[in-house]
Protein backbone atom coordinates (compact mmCIF):
# COMPACT_ATOMS: atom_id res chain seq x y z
CA UNK A 1 0.00 0.00 0.00
CA UNK A 2 1.31 3.68 -0.83
CA UNK A 3 -0.93 5.44 1.50
CA UNK A 4 -1.80 3.39 5.14
CA UNK A 5 -4.07 4.40 7.54
CA UNK A 6 -3.95 2.49 10.55
CA UNK A 7 -6.43 2.72 13.54
CA UNK A 8 -6.30 6.50 13.10
CA UNK A 9 -7.71 9.19 15.73
CA UNK A 10 -7.77 12.67 15.24
CA UNK A 11 -9.16 15.08 18.35
CA UNK A 12 -10.24 18.82 18.90
CA UNK A 13 -9.10 20.16 22.49
CA UNK A 14 -12.58 20.72 23.78
CA UNK A 15 -14.63 18.31 22.09
CA UNK A 16 -15.99 15.31 24.01
CA UNK A 17 -15.23 12.59 21.04
CA UNK A 18 -12.73 12.44 18.56
CA UNK A 19 -13.15 14.08 15.22
CA UNK A 20 -11.82 10.71 13.17
CA UNK A 21 -12.02 7.51 15.26
CA UNK A 22 -10.21 3.98 15.22
CA UNK A 23 -10.29 4.50 10.69
CA UNK A 24 -7.96 2.14 8.53
CA UNK A 25 -7.97 2.03 5.08
CA UNK A 26 -4.99 1.51 2.17
CA UNK A 27 -4.86 2.55 -1.28
CA UNK A 28 -2.36 1.16 -3.76
CA UNK A 29 0.26 3.54 -5.92
CA UNK A 30 -1.48 5.30 -8.90
CA UNK A 31 -5.51 4.44 -7.19
CA UNK A 32 -8.40 7.01 -6.19
CA UNK A 33 -9.37 6.76 -3.03
CA UNK A 34 -13.01 8.68 -1.64
CA UNK A 35 -14.35 9.38 1.40
CA UNK A 36 -18.08 10.30 1.37
CA UNK A 37 -20.82 10.79 3.84
CA UNK A 38 -22.42 13.93 5.62
CA UNK A 39 -21.59 16.85 6.78
CA UNK A 40 -19.43 16.59 9.91
CA UNK A 41 -18.35 12.82 10.03
CA UNK A 42 -15.01 13.84 9.64
CA UNK A 43 -13.91 13.31 6.40
CA UNK A 44 -12.08 16.52 5.83
CA UNK A 45 -10.43 16.52 9.65
CA UNK A 46 -8.83 12.88 8.19
CA UNK A 47 -7.40 14.20 4.79
CA UNK A 48 -6.29 17.84 6.54
CA UNK A 49 -4.62 14.71 9.26
CA UNK A 50 -2.94 13.33 6.28
CA UNK A 51 -1.73 16.67 4.82
CA UNK A 52 -0.21 16.95 7.80
CA UNK A 53 -2.57 19.77 9.16
CA UNK A 54 -4.12 18.41 11.88
CA UNK A 55 -2.52 16.08 14.95
CA UNK A 56 -2.92 12.74 15.50
CA UNK A 57 -4.19 11.72 18.65
CA UNK A 58 -3.63 7.82 17.98
CA UNK A 59 -2.89 5.58 15.25
CA UNK A 60 -0.55 6.02 12.09
CA UNK A 61 -0.45 7.43 8.71
CA UNK A 62 2.08 5.74 6.33
CA UNK A 63 3.53 7.33 2.97
CA UNK A 64 5.30 4.80 0.82
CA UNK A 65 5.84 2.59 4.06
CA UNK A 66 7.07 6.16 6.37
CA UNK A 67 5.22 6.87 9.19
CA UNK A 68 4.02 10.22 8.63
CA UNK A 69 1.78 10.85 11.39
CA UNK A 70 1.80 9.26 15.14
CA UNK A 71 1.18 10.35 18.39
CA UNK A 72 5.11 10.65 18.43
CA UNK A 73 5.78 12.07 14.79
CA UNK A 74 4.16 14.65 13.08
CA UNK A 75 6.48 15.09 9.30
CA UNK A 76 5.74 18.50 8.33
CA UNK A 77 3.51 19.06 5.14
CA UNK A 78 5.87 20.56 3.21
CA UNK A 79 8.17 17.23 4.20
CA UNK A 80 5.51 15.00 2.85
CA UNK A 81 5.40 15.78 -0.94
CA UNK A 82 1.39 16.10 -0.95
CA UNK A 83 -0.51 18.11 -2.95
CA UNK A 84 -3.70 19.48 -2.40
CA UNK A 85 -7.00 21.18 -4.00
CA UNK A 86 -9.11 23.18 -2.16
CA UNK A 87 -12.86 23.72 -3.01
CA UNK A 88 -12.32 27.53 -3.26
CA UNK A 89 -9.76 26.94 -5.74
CA UNK A 90 -7.68 29.63 -4.40
CA UNK A 91 -6.33 30.76 -7.23
CA UNK A 92 -4.06 34.71 -7.16
CA UNK A 93 -7.06 36.63 -9.05
CA UNK A 94 -3.59 39.02 -9.76
CA UNK A 95 -1.32 36.48 -11.44
CA UNK A 96 -2.37 34.87 -14.72
CA UNK A 97 -2.43 31.31 -15.44
CA UNK A 98 1.18 30.38 -15.85
CA UNK A 99 2.50 32.16 -12.56
CA UNK A 100 -0.55 30.14 -10.92
CA UNK A 101 0.82 26.94 -12.06
CA UNK A 102 4.16 27.58 -11.73
CA UNK A 103 3.70 28.65 -7.91
CA UNK A 104 5.15 25.43 -6.14
CA UNK A 105 8.12 25.05 -8.68
CA UNK A 106 9.48 28.65 -8.69
CA UNK A 107 12.50 26.89 -7.18
CA UNK A 108 13.20 25.21 -10.44
CA UNK A 109 14.89 26.79 -13.55
CA UNK A 110 13.38 29.03 -15.60
CA UNK A 111 13.37 26.75 -18.72
CA UNK A 112 12.51 23.17 -16.71
CA UNK A 113 9.42 25.32 -15.18
CA UNK A 114 8.03 26.34 -18.48
CA UNK A 115 8.02 22.66 -19.47
CA UNK A 116 6.18 21.80 -16.63
CA UNK A 117 3.90 24.51 -17.07
CA UNK A 118 3.21 23.71 -20.30
CA UNK A 119 2.87 19.68 -19.59
CA UNK A 120 0.09 20.25 -16.88
CA UNK A 121 -1.72 22.75 -18.44
CA UNK A 122 -1.77 20.03 -21.60
CA UNK A 123 -2.63 17.42 -19.00
CA UNK A 124 -5.95 19.38 -17.86
CA UNK A 125 -6.95 20.70 -21.30
CA UNK A 126 -5.89 24.05 -20.77
CA UNK A 127 -3.07 24.68 -23.07
CA UNK A 128 -2.23 27.87 -25.11
CA UNK A 129 -4.39 29.45 -21.50
CA UNK A 130 -0.71 30.98 -19.81
CA UNK A 131 -1.39 34.71 -20.54
CA UNK A 132 -5.21 34.56 -19.06
CA UNK A 133 -6.25 35.09 -16.19
CA UNK A 134 -8.71 33.68 -13.49
CA UNK A 135 -11.94 35.81 -13.67
CA UNK A 136 -11.68 35.08 -17.59
CA UNK A 137 -12.52 31.49 -16.74
CA UNK A 138 -15.47 29.36 -16.23
CA UNK A 139 -15.88 27.45 -12.81
CA UNK A 140 -14.81 24.29 -14.11
CA UNK A 141 -11.70 26.21 -16.36
CA UNK A 142 -10.39 27.51 -12.72
CA UNK A 143 -11.06 24.06 -11.18
CA UNK A 144 -8.45 22.49 -13.48
CA UNK A 145 -5.74 25.07 -13.49
CA UNK A 146 -6.30 24.46 -9.91
CA UNK A 147 -5.34 21.02 -10.60
CA UNK A 148 -3.04 21.92 -12.77
CA UNK A 149 -0.94 24.11 -9.84
CA UNK A 150 -1.30 21.01 -7.19
CA UNK A 151 0.06 18.65 -10.61
CA UNK A 152 3.06 20.64 -11.20
CA UNK A 153 5.18 19.93 -8.36
CA UNK A 154 4.83 15.95 -9.25
CA UNK A 155 3.49 15.16 -5.66
CA UNK A 156 3.10 11.52 -4.10
CA UNK A 157 -0.12 11.92 -2.87
CA UNK A 158 -3.10 14.54 -4.32
CA UNK A 159 -5.51 15.91 -2.36
CA UNK A 160 -8.86 16.93 -3.27
CA UNK A 161 -11.61 19.01 -0.38
CA UNK A 162 -15.08 18.81 -2.27
CA UNK A 163 -13.48 20.56 -5.33
CA UNK A 164 -16.58 20.54 -7.60
CA UNK A 165 -19.29 21.56 -4.85
CA UNK A 166 -19.60 25.21 -6.05
CA UNK A 167 -19.99 23.97 -9.71
CA UNK A 168 -23.84 22.72 -11.17
CA UNK A 169 -24.57 19.55 -10.42
CA UNK A 170 -24.32 18.43 -14.52
CA UNK A 171 -20.77 19.70 -14.72
CA UNK A 172 -19.95 18.54 -11.46
CA UNK A 173 -20.13 14.53 -12.82
CA UNK A 174 -18.68 15.65 -15.64
CA UNK A 175 -15.83 17.18 -14.49
CA UNK A 176 -15.32 14.19 -12.19
CA UNK A 177 -14.81 12.11 -15.02
CA UNK A 178 -12.63 14.30 -16.79
CA UNK A 179 -10.08 14.80 -13.41
CA UNK A 180 -10.08 10.81 -13.19
CA UNK A 181 -8.55 10.47 -16.97
CA UNK A 182 -6.23 13.37 -15.53
CA UNK A 183 -4.89 12.33 -12.88
CA UNK A 184 -4.87 8.24 -14.19
CA UNK A 185 -2.35 10.08 -16.75
CA UNK A 186 -0.58 11.63 -14.23
CA UNK A 187 -0.65 8.03 -12.92
CA UNK A 188 -1.07 10.31 -8.97
CA UNK A 189 -2.33 8.66 -6.14
CA UNK A 190 -5.18 10.63 -5.08
CA UNK A 191 -7.66 10.91 -1.65
CA UNK A 192 -11.21 12.51 -2.68
CA UNK A 193 -13.13 13.87 -0.20
CA UNK A 194 -16.93 14.72 -1.08
CA UNK A 195 -21.04 14.35 -0.42
CA UNK A 196 -22.20 13.62 -3.63
CA UNK A 197 -22.24 9.74 -4.41
CA UNK A 198 -22.13 10.52 -8.33
CA UNK A 199 -18.47 12.34 -7.97
CA UNK A 200 -17.34 9.08 -5.48
CA UNK A 201 -19.04 6.56 -8.13
CA UNK A 202 -17.60 8.65 -11.08
CA UNK A 203 -13.97 9.44 -9.64
CA UNK A 204 -13.15 6.33 -7.21
CA UNK A 205 -11.39 3.14 -7.54
CA UNK A 206 -11.97 2.70 -3.69
CA UNK A 207 -15.00 4.61 -1.83
CA UNK A 208 -14.89 4.70 1.99
CA UNK A 209 -18.37 5.78 3.73
CA UNK A 210 -18.15 7.94 6.91
CA UNK A 211 -20.21 8.53 9.71
CA UNK A 212 -19.75 10.40 13.28
CA UNK A 213 -16.11 9.43 12.76
CA UNK A 214 -16.25 6.39 11.86
CA UNK A 215 -15.06 4.06 8.65
CA UNK A 216 -18.32 2.21 8.32
CA UNK A 217 -17.25 0.64 4.80
CA UNK A 218 -14.31 1.04 2.71
CA UNK A 219 -14.93 -0.94 -0.93
CA UNK A 220 -15.51 -0.06 -4.90
CA UNK A 221 -18.68 1.41 -5.65
CA UNK A 222 -20.35 -1.59 -6.92
CA UNK A 223 -19.57 -3.58 -3.40
CA UNK A 224 -20.92 -0.51 -1.25
CA UNK A 225 -24.15 -0.66 -3.47
CA UNK A 226 -25.12 -4.15 -3.56
CA UNK A 227 -23.14 -5.34 -0.63
CA UNK A 228 -23.61 -2.45 2.21
CA UNK A 229 -21.90 -3.54 5.06
CA UNK A 230 -23.89 -1.72 7.72
CA UNK A 231 -27.22 -0.47 7.92
CA UNK A 232 -26.06 3.29 7.41
CA UNK A 233 -24.08 2.30 4.58
CA UNK A 234 -27.52 1.57 2.87
CA UNK A 235 -29.26 4.21 3.94
CA UNK A 236 -26.53 6.47 2.62
CA UNK A 237 -26.18 4.83 -1.14
CA UNK A 238 -28.99 4.89 -3.50
CA UNK A 239 -32.62 4.49 -3.11
CA UNK A 240 -34.66 2.34 -0.79
CA UNK A 241 -36.06 0.57 1.74
CA UNK A 242 -35.97 -1.65 4.70
CA UNK A 243 -38.83 -4.09 4.56
CA UNK A 244 -39.98 -6.80 7.32
CA UNK A 245 -38.62 -10.22 6.16
CA UNK A 246 -38.42 -13.83 7.63
CA UNK A 247 -35.67 -16.62 6.87
CA UNK A 248 -36.61 -20.29 6.22
CA UNK A 249 -35.00 -23.13 5.30
CA UNK A 250 -36.59 -24.80 1.86
CA UNK A 251 -35.12 -27.84 0.40
CA UNK A 252 -31.60 -27.15 1.50
CA UNK A 253 -31.79 -23.24 -0.06
CA UNK A 254 -32.42 -20.59 2.02
CA UNK A 255 -35.57 -18.79 1.04
CA UNK A 256 -36.65 -14.98 2.02
CA UNK A 257 -40.69 -14.45 2.52
CA UNK A 258 -41.50 -10.31 2.42
CA UNK A 259 -44.59 -9.14 1.47
CA UNK A 260 -43.69 -8.91 -2.27
CA UNK A 261 -42.90 -12.95 -2.60
CA UNK A 262 -40.07 -14.79 -1.82
CA UNK A 263 -36.43 -14.34 -3.00
CA UNK A 264 -33.52 -16.66 -3.10
CA UNK A 265 -30.30 -15.88 -3.29
CA UNK A 266 -27.80 -18.48 -1.17
CA UNK A 267 -24.75 -16.68 -2.41
CA UNK A 268 -25.32 -13.74 -0.71
CA UNK A 269 -27.96 -14.72 1.89
CA UNK A 270 -26.97 -15.87 5.40
CA UNK A 271 -28.55 -19.08 7.09
CA UNK A 272 -32.29 -18.59 9.02
CA UNK A 273 -30.20 -19.23 12.27
CA UNK A 274 -28.29 -15.73 11.76
CA UNK A 275 -31.12 -14.48 13.06
CA UNK A 276 -33.57 -14.96 15.77
CA UNK A 277 -36.55 -17.20 14.25
CA UNK A 278 -35.31 -16.53 11.18
CA UNK A 279 -37.00 -12.81 11.34
CA UNK A 280 -34.74 -9.97 10.02
CA UNK A 281 -35.41 -6.76 7.71
CA UNK A 282 -34.46 -7.32 3.64
CA UNK A 283 -33.12 -4.01 1.69
CA UNK A 284 -34.91 -3.35 -1.65
CA UNK A 285 -33.44 -1.09 -3.80
CA UNK A 286 -35.30 0.84 -6.40
CA UNK A 287 -34.06 -0.92 -8.88
CA UNK A 288 -34.73 -4.29 -7.47
CA UNK A 289 -38.75 -3.43 -7.95
CA UNK A 290 -40.45 -3.94 -11.31
CA UNK A 291 -43.37 -2.77 -12.94
CA UNK A 292 -45.22 -5.43 -13.46
CA UNK A 293 -49.49 -4.75 -14.43
CA UNK A 294 -49.68 -9.05 -14.29
CA UNK A 295 -48.11 -9.34 -11.04
CA UNK A 296 -50.20 -10.08 -8.26
CA UNK A 297 -48.96 -8.00 -5.89
CA UNK A 298 -50.71 -4.42 -5.86
CA UNK A 299 -48.88 -0.91 -4.71
CA UNK A 300 -50.59 2.37 -3.89
CA UNK A 301 -48.76 5.66 -5.31
CA UNK A 302 -47.69 7.58 -2.84
CA UNK A 303 -45.36 10.31 -4.27
CA UNK A 304 -43.68 10.59 -7.48
CA UNK A 305 -40.65 11.98 -8.85
CA UNK A 306 -39.80 12.73 -12.19
CA UNK A 307 -36.21 11.55 -13.35
CA UNK A 308 -36.15 12.34 -17.22
CA UNK A 309 -36.02 8.39 -18.31
CA UNK A 310 -37.26 7.49 -15.67
CA UNK A 311 -40.16 7.79 -12.58
CA UNK A 312 -38.90 7.66 -9.18
CA UNK A 313 -41.99 6.10 -7.30
CA UNK A 314 -42.65 5.56 -3.76
CA UNK A 315 -45.13 2.70 -3.29
CA UNK A 316 -47.42 1.65 -0.50
CA UNK A 317 -48.19 -2.12 -0.13
CA UNK A 318 -51.67 -3.36 0.68
CA UNK A 319 -49.71 -4.56 4.53
CA UNK A 320 -48.50 -0.94 4.74
CA UNK A 321 -45.08 -1.42 4.13
CA UNK A 322 -43.45 0.66 1.93
CA UNK A 323 -41.39 0.30 -1.22
CA UNK A 324 -39.39 2.28 -4.07
CA UNK A 325 -39.30 1.92 -7.51
CA UNK A 326 -37.59 3.22 -10.47
CA UNK A 327 -39.99 3.30 -13.88
CA UNK A 328 -39.68 4.02 -17.04
CA UNK A 329 -41.29 7.46 -17.34
CA UNK A 330 -43.59 6.52 -19.92
CA UNK A 331 -45.04 4.96 -17.14
CA UNK A 332 -46.76 7.51 -16.23
CA UNK A 333 -49.12 7.01 -13.34
CA UNK A 334 -51.00 9.15 -10.86
CA UNK A 335 -50.79 9.22 -7.06
CA UNK A 336 -53.62 7.32 -5.58
CA UNK A 337 -53.61 5.09 -8.60
CA UNK A 338 -52.37 1.08 -7.53
CA UNK A 339 -50.04 -0.69 -9.91
CA UNK A 340 -48.84 -4.33 -9.99
CA UNK A 341 -45.10 -4.80 -8.97
CA UNK A 342 -42.74 -7.81 -8.26
CA UNK A 343 -39.30 -8.08 -6.96
CA UNK A 344 -36.60 -9.01 -9.18
CA UNK A 345 -33.44 -8.97 -6.38
CA UNK A 346 -29.74 -10.35 -7.60
CA UNK A 347 -28.39 -9.34 -4.12
CA UNK A 348 -30.33 -10.04 -1.34
CA UNK A 349 -29.00 -8.25 1.50
CA UNK A 350 -30.02 -8.71 5.36
CA UNK A 351 -29.69 -6.93 8.96
CA UNK A 352 -31.21 -7.98 12.39
CA UNK A 353 -35.18 -6.83 12.70
CA UNK A 354 -35.57 -3.29 13.18
CA UNK A 355 -38.35 -2.25 15.72
CA UNK A 356 -38.51 0.63 13.19
CA UNK A 357 -38.13 0.56 9.53
CA UNK A 358 -36.55 3.37 8.21
CA UNK A 359 -36.84 4.55 4.41
CA UNK A 360 -33.62 4.69 2.69
CA UNK A 361 -33.17 8.11 1.08
CA UNK A 362 -30.01 8.89 -0.99
CA UNK A 363 -28.46 12.63 0.22
CA UNK A 364 -28.44 15.25 -2.33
Amino acid sequence: MFLEISQLCVAYAGASEPAVREVSFGLHAGDIGVLIGPSGCGKTTLLRAVAGLEPVAAGSIKLASRVVSSASVNVAPQQREVGMVFQDYALFPHLNIGRNVDFGIRHLPPKVRAERVDEVLQLVGLAGFEARFAHELSGGQQQRVALARALAPKPRLLLLDEPFSNLDVDLRERLAHEVRSILKTANTTALFVTHDQLEAFAIGDSIGVMHEGHLHQWDDAYTLYHRPASRFVAEFIGHGVFTPATLREVNQQVVVHTALGDLTDRAGCPLPSAFADGDCDVLLRADDIVHDDDAPVQAEILRKSFRGADFLYTLRLASGDTVMALVPSHHDHKVGEWIGIRAQVDHVVTFPRSEALTAVKSPG
